[in-house]
């Protein structure tokens, strides 16, 4: 029972990160672009446990938090993961989120 949960999410992430691969290629984005969003996606898929598709605002506003506080990431690098988040939400899964509210970027220190 529980490999099969496991196949499952294995399996509906295979599909969900081949879309957004799909995605990014049709709009022509470059081969490191392509590997570094996938990326932080997946880092995003575990940290929750859970693929982003189950996932909504709160969560990423959660997740941004981490990066900033417990990670201490540059903004440069939460800058990426929030580009990444805001394609796989807005283009691969169509959600109808106010982008800018739900994924703020970061700005860079002065």
């Amino acid at each position: 029972m529980c490999s099969d949960l496991i196949l499952q999410r294995n399996l509906a992430m295979t599909q969900l990160r081949q879309r957004m691969l799909e995605d990014m290629q049709i709009r022509n984005f470059s081969e490191n672009t392509q590997e570094n969003y996938l990326q932080q996606v997946s880092l995003y898929a575990r940290h929750f446990r859970r693929s982003p598709e189950g996932l909504g605002p709160r969560d990423i506003r959660t997740y941004q938090v981490y990066l900033t506080n417990e990670k201490k990431l540059a903004p440069r690098s939460i800058l990426i993961a929030t580009c990444a988040l805001r394609f796989l939400y807005t283009v691969t899964l169509k959600r109808p989120w106010d982008v800018e509210e739900v994924l703020p970027m970061p700005k860079a220190p002065q």
